[in-house]
C-alpha cells in the first residue's frame, strides 16, 4: 500500500514494427508516453528525429460519429433505462476488432444521415410555417398577389402601427387624392394589415398621407395567387414534410438496436485513439523510432517479456531525485484502502518519492464518518446500497468505482456506532412502542447517549483529533528523518511531542511546577533551530510558540465537529420520530418518520462527507501531505461500456 514506483523507459526500435509494438504495450497497460520535447529541444536530435505520423484526428472524428449516433437514437429513438445497466464482458481480441469497429461507424453513419435529413425537414419545416405566418394576415384578400392594379388603379397592401386610428388614417387619404378606399384586412397587437385602392395619378400624395400614420408596404416575396392559395400549398408542403420526416424518424427507430453495438463501437474506437495519440509521442528518424516514458515497476517483468519479442533496445532505470516532479503517481491499496483514492484525487495526489496517504487516513476518515452518521438504519441503508450498486451496477468511472465501497465502509462504521448510541433512525423504534403503550419506557441498549452525553461525546472527539495529528506529526517526522534531517525532526514536531507528553503527566500526576519548568527548557532549546544569532533565536522561539499554540489549539478544537454532527443528526431523527408519534396513528408515524429520517439521511450523508474532507485535507494532510503528483496515465484498454474479460 503504496506509491508504484516508476522506471524511466527508453527505447529504439524498427519502425516497421511500430502499429505491433504500440499494440503489444496497449495489452501490458503500464506504460506512459512522454512528450518528446525534452529531444526536439536538443539540436543534434531534432536534426535526425521528428514526431511519427498519426491518425489521432480521424479518430476523434469517428468518436465524434458515433456519439452523434448515439445522441440520435436517445433523442429519436429513447429506450427506458433500467435502474442498474449491465455491461457486456467480451475479450480483448474482440473488443480491438476492426471489422467490427468498421461496421459499427457504418452504422453510424446511416444513423447520423436519417438524423441530418431530419434536421434539414426540420429547418425546412420551421421556413414554412414562418411563411405561412407572414401570409395569414392577408387572407383576406381575395386578389392574386402578383396584381399590382389596373390600367388606372393601383393596388397597395402594407401595414400600420396597431395604434393608428383608421379613421383619421382614412380621412387623410381621402383628402389627398380623388379616390382613394382603405380596407382593413386584419390585425394584431403590432400591426393593422391594409388593403389601399387609389387611382395611378393620386398615387403619390396618397402614399404621402399613409406613411404619415407609419405606411409601409407588405413583404411578400414574389408570390402568385391569392393568399389563400398560397396559405393552402404550404399546408401541402407541411404535409410532405412530415411525411419524409416521419419516414425517416422510422428508419431510426428500425436501428434503435444497434445501440450497444454504437456504444461498444465507442470503446472500440478509442483504443484506436489511445494509440494514435501514442504515436504522436514518438520520434522516427526513418528507419527506427525512439519511444520515451515510464513505466509501473511492479509489471516490468510482464513488459520484458513483451520486448523480448520485438528487435528492439531499450533501458529501465530509476528516476534521479531531480525528476521525481515529472515522475506520474500511480496509488497501489487494497480493498480497504483503495476506494480513500476518491478523497486523495479530489485534493491532489502525492508526490512522487513522498507518503501515499490513503493507508494513513483510511481508519480515520471511516472512523470519523461512522461517528457523525452515528445510526444503525443509517448504516444498513448505506450497506445495502452500496452492495447492491456494486453487484448489479459495477462501477468503473473514475468517482463511483470508489465512491460506492467507500459508502460500505463508511456504513459499516455508522452501523457501529450507531449500536453504541442505540440509535436506530433515532429513536423510532421507542417512539413506536410509545403509541401502542403510552406507559412504556422501553429504550434502546446503548453505552452512551449524544444527547445525554453529550460533553463526553466532545471529549471523545478532541482525543481523536489529538490522536490523529500526533498520527500526522509522527509521519513528518519519519519523513524528515529519512530525509536526514534529524535535528529538525528532534526540534520541530519532536518537541512538540514532548511538550503535549509533559502536560499529560503534569495533568496526571499533579507535578505542573516541575513539567512547566520542563516544557519551557524544551522549547527554549529547541525552537530557536535554524535561526542565527541570539536575537534570531528569540524571535524564532515567540514566533514558534504563538504559530504553534495557536495551531495545535484551533486544529483539535476543529474536531468538536464530530460531536456536533453526531448530535444534530440524533436530534433531527428524534424530533420528526416525535411528530410522527404524536398523531397516534402508526401510518402516519411511519409516513413522517420515514420522510424526516430520509431527509436526515440526505443532508446528513452529504454534510459528514464534507465535514471529514475538511479534517483529512486541512488538519491531517497538513503535518506531512506533500501535493503536487500527476496521475500515471499508461497506454492501456480503457472502456466506458462494456467490461474486458481476463483471458
Amino acid at each position: 500500500m503504496s506509491i508504484t514506483s516508476m522506471k524511466r523507459l527508453r527505447l529504439i526500435a524498427l519502425a516497421k514494427d511500430r502499429d505491433a509494438l504500440l499494440s503489444a504495450l496497449l495489452h501490458v497497460g503500464c506504460v506512459e508516453l512522454k512528450e518528446p520535447t525534452e529531444y526536439l529541444a536538443d539540436e543534434s536530435c531534432a536534426a535526425l528525429l521528428h514526431r511519427d505520423a498519426a491518425a489521432a484526428a480521424d479518430a476523434r472524428a469517428d468518436i465524434t460519429e458515433l456519439e452523434r449516433a448515439l445522441d440520435a437514437l436517445a433523442q429519436y429513438a429513447p429506450q427506458k433505462k433500467p435502474l442498474f445497466v449491465q455491461r457486456a464482458v467480451i475479450g480483448e481480441a474482440e473488443l480491438l476488432d476492426k471489422s467490427k469497429r468498421d461496421a459499427a461507424l457504418e452504422k453510424a453513419a446511416v444513423i447520423n444521415g436519417h438524423a441530418k435529413a431530419v434536421a434539414a425537414l426540420n429547418a425546412r419545416e420551421a421556413r414554412v410555417r414562418a411563411d405561412q405566418l407572414a401570409l395569414r394576415p392577408w387572407s383576406g384578400c381575395d386578389v392574386p398577389l402578383e396584381t399590382k392594379g389596373t390600367s388606372r388603379v393601383d393596388l397597395l397592401l402594407g401595414t400600420v402601427p396597431a395604434a393608428t386610428d383608421l379613421n383619421a388614417l382614412t380621412g387623410a387619404a381621402e383628402e389627398s387624392a380623388e379616390a382613394v378606399s382603405v380596407r382593413e384586412l386584419s390585425a394584431d397587437r403590432e400591426q393593422k394589415y391594409l388593403e389601399v385602392l387609389v387611382y395611378r395619378d393620386c398615387r403619390q400624395a396618397a402614399l404621402d398621407a399613409l406613411r404619415g400614420y407609419g405606411f409601409s408596404f407588405a413583404q411578400l416575396k414574389d408570390l402568385t395567387g391569392t393568399a389563400s392559395e398560397n396559405i393552402r400549398a404550404l399546408d401541402k408542403e407541411l404535409e410532405d414534410i412530415a411525411s419524409q420526416r416521419e419516414a425517416e424518424l422510422a428508419a431510426i427507430r428500425a436501428m434503435g438496436g444497434s445501440r450497444d453495438e454504437l456504444k461498444t463501437g465507442l470503446d472500440r474506437v478509442r483504443q484506436v485513439l489511445a494509440t494514435e495519440t501514442a504515436k504522436e509521442r514518438l520520434l522516427t528518424g526513418g528507419s527506427i523510432l525512439c519511444l520515451d516514458g515510464w513505466a509501473s515497476a511492479p509489471e516490468v517483468p510482464e513488459l520484458e517479456s513483451t520486448l523480448a519479442k520485438f528487435e528492439c533496445a531499450y533501458e529501465l532505470t530509476e528516476p534521479e531525485e531531480g525528476e521525481y516532479p515529472q515522475v506520474p503517481v500511480q496509488l497501489r491499496n487494497g480493498p480497504l484502502t483503495r476506494p480513500l483514492n476518491m478523497v486523495t484525487d479530489m485534493y491532489s495526489l502525492p508526490a512522487y518519492g513522498s507518503v501515499d496517504p490513503n493507508p494513513l487516513m483510511a481508519p480515520f476518515f471511516i472512523l470519523f464518518y461512522g461517528m457523525m452518521m452515528a445510526d444503525m438504519g443509517y448504516g444498513i441503508v448505506m450497506m445495502l446500497i452500496s452492495a447492491v450498486i456494486m453487484k448489479k451496477a459495477k462501477p468503473n468511472g473514475p468517482t463511483m468505482r470508489y465512491m460506492i465501497p467507500l459508502m460500505g465502509l463508511c456504513g459499516v462504521s455508522t452501523f457501529l456506532w450507531g449500536a453504541l448510541t442505540g440509535g436506530f433512525f433515532g429513536d423510532m423504534i421507542p417512539q413506536l412502542i410509545s403509541i401502542f403503550d403510552p406507559d412504556s419506557t422501553f429504550a434502546m441498549p446503548c453505552l452512551f447517549s449524544p444527547l445525554d452525553d453529550a460533553l463526553m461525546v466532545l471529549i471523545g472527539s478532541l482525543i481523536l483529533g489529538v490522536i490523529q495529528i500526533f498520527t500526522g506529526m509522527a509521519v513528518s517526522i519519519y519523513k524528515q528523518i529519512k530525509r536526514g534531517e534529524l535535528m529538525a525532526a528532534l526540534c520541530n514536531e519532536g518537541a512538540w511531542y514532548a511538550v503535549f507528553l509533559c502536560g499529560g503527566l503534569a495533568a496526571l500526576t499533579g507535578q505542573v511546577k516541575l513539567f512547566v519548568i520542563l516544557i519551557v527548557v524544551i522549547l527554549v532549546l529547541t525552537q530557536g533551530y535554524g535561526k542565527k544569532g541570539i536575537g534570531g533565536k528569540l524571535m524564532g522561539i515567540g514566533g514558534s510558540l504563538y504559530n504553534n499554540i495557536t495551531g495545535y489549539f484551533s486544529d483539535i478544537l476543529s474536531y468538536s465537529r464530530l460531536m456536533a454532527l453526531m448530535l444534530a443528526g440524533a436530534v433531527i431523527a428524534q424530533v420528526f420520530n416525535t411528530l410522527g408519534a404524536i398523531t397516534g396513528n402508526v401510518i402516519f408515524f411511519f409516513l413522517i418518520s420515514l420522510l424526516g429520517n430520509a431527509l436526515n439521511f440526505a443532508l446528513n450523508i452529504l454534510g459528514c462527507f464534507v465535514h471529514d474532507m475538511r479534517l483529512q485535507c486541512l488538519e491531517f494532510f497538513g503535518r506531512f501531505y506533500e501535493d503536487g503528483g500527476k496521475p500515471f496515465r499508461p497506454l492501456a484498454i480503457t472502456t466506458q461500456y462494456v467490461d474486458l474479460k481476463k483471458e
